[in-house]
């Protein structure tokens, strides 16, 4: 999620609570995936700096690029980036590296309350109770978006009942969401089942274990024993490699977000499985007129979506100043005024005040499931190499999904990829 160089002349009684006056202009410098989240942000910087006189300014380019772009900062003698975005896949990797700043010493001295902040969150996040390397930004657990037009037009009731013996009705597990999704796709015309991420890596891995955790399957048990080689796992997969072949857009093998929700807000798909803060993007009259009104949000059929996050981390190798002024950003942007501000644009909130406020649930009152879908989510395996493991997994879900690999064969190749990288 991006930025450019910030003057600020702060005073000694403008940081007391975060650490020491600035007496020369500084440069606060952010590199941010381009999401909705994050544009969110940046509409209200011009706040931000109103109130303390600190400019900040985003460099906004794809998650694909982010890791390593971060990566050559932090290993540098000095981080170009003084405020950073982490994404929870990182979580295991940044703090291990002693790249980050612990900022348990920066809430303690400024008196910044934590207790809103969803537990979940901050365990995903690698929060202890001796340190706190990141701070929850933003929450991205995952759920289902559908059309409840399509399933409440009288000619398509008719027609399934026909077809399937059955009554049509919004999935209750995961085998009947891939028959609804085939269903529509076989139906004809341009409308198909499923807009599905299925480009290999980060997009299919994180789709996919939202199928793996529905079925009941996990990738690591208590005891961290690698268990994705199960058979809910495999059922899972099996799925997964069904509805991308007989349910999906064409060309889904090669899709990302942004394609889902291109196809998704022209109308074009029944479904997708995926983030539930698109929701409020998609549900935009100017900007979707095709589907808005028309959408609905559950939890992940079967009970269990993925659930992942973003927090804001300070890089070590900055300046004692920059990171006084970075964390009067980040206790700013992470307010409960702040948070409601973000979430009555459509921020996905890890305060859970953020969810039960009356002017957020006014204006989005599918807010109370998202809660839901955030308490439900479980996440993907967080250790020091899941951004490696995201293109092992990645790999198998392609070739499986292709047809290029049996299922049973992918299941225990990406089980084997990550036991050899938990054991490295």
């Amino acid at each position: 999620m991006r930025r450019r160089i910030v003057q600020a002349l702060l005073g000694a009684s403008m940081l007391a609570a975060a650490g020491p006056a600035l007496a020369e202009p500084i440069t606060l410098r952010a590199l941010m995936e381009d999401v909705p989240e994050t544009q969110i942000i940046e509409k209200l910087l011009p706040e931000f700096t109103k109130e303390t006189g600190i400019k900040v300014e985003f460099e906004k380019i794809g998650y694909g690029d982010m890791h390593d772009k971060l990566v050559a900062q932090l290993v540098s003698p000095e981080s170009y980036y003084n405020v950073l975005e982490v994404d929870f896949l990182w979580a295991g990797e940044f703090p291990a590296a002693g790249w980050l700043e612990d900022l348990k010493p920066y809430v303690e001295k400024s008196g910044f309350d934590l207790k809103p902040i969803i537990p979940s969150m901050l365990d995903l996040l690698g929060a202890t109770k001796e340190s706190l390397p990141i701070l929850p930004m933003y929450n991205y657990s995952m759920g289902l978006i559908y059309r409840t037009d399509l399933l409440s037009d009288p000619k398509i009731k008719a027609d399934f009942k026909a077809k399937t013996g059955k009554d049509l009705a919004p999935p209750a597990t995961l085998a009947d969401y891939v028959a609804l999704s085939k269903y529509f796709k076989a139906s004809g015309g341009d409308l198909v089942g499923a807009a599905m991420q299925g480009q290999r890596g980060d997009p299919n891995a994180m789709e996919f274990s939202n199928y793996l955790f529905s079925s009941g399957g996990a990738y690591l048990d208590a005891g961290r024993k690698v268990v994705l080689n199960s058979p809910e796992g495999l059922t899972a997969l099996k799925l997964y490699a069904d509805n991308i072949q007989n349910g999906a857009q064409q060309g889904a093998l090669s899709a990302t977000l942004d394609d889902t929700m291109r196809l998704m807000c022209a109308g074009k798909t029944f479904s997708m499985v995926t983030y539930w803060w698109m929701l409020p993007q998609l549900d935009n009259a100017e900007k979707c007129p095709s589907v808005a009104g028309k959408l609905a949000l559950s939890v992940m059929p079967g009970g269990h979506g993925e659930s992942g996050g973003w927090g804001w981390g300070i890089p070590k190798n900055t300046s004692d100043e920059s990171k006084a002024a970075a964390w009067k950003f980040i206790e700013w942007v992470q307010s409960k005024k702040i948070s409601v501000a973000r979430a009555l644009e459509g921020h996905a909130p890890v305060r859970s005040d953020v969810y039960t406020d009356e002017a957020v649930l006014k204006k989005y009152p599918f807010y109370k499931t998202a809660l839901d879908v955030v308490a439900s989510g479980k996440s993907f395996p967080i250790f020091a190499y899941s951004a490696q493991y995201e293109d092992v997994l990645g790999t198998q879900l392609s070739l499986a999904g292709g047809g290029q690999a049996k299922p049973e064969d992918a299941l225990k190749a990406a089980a084997d990829g990550l036991t050899q990288l938990m054991n490295k």
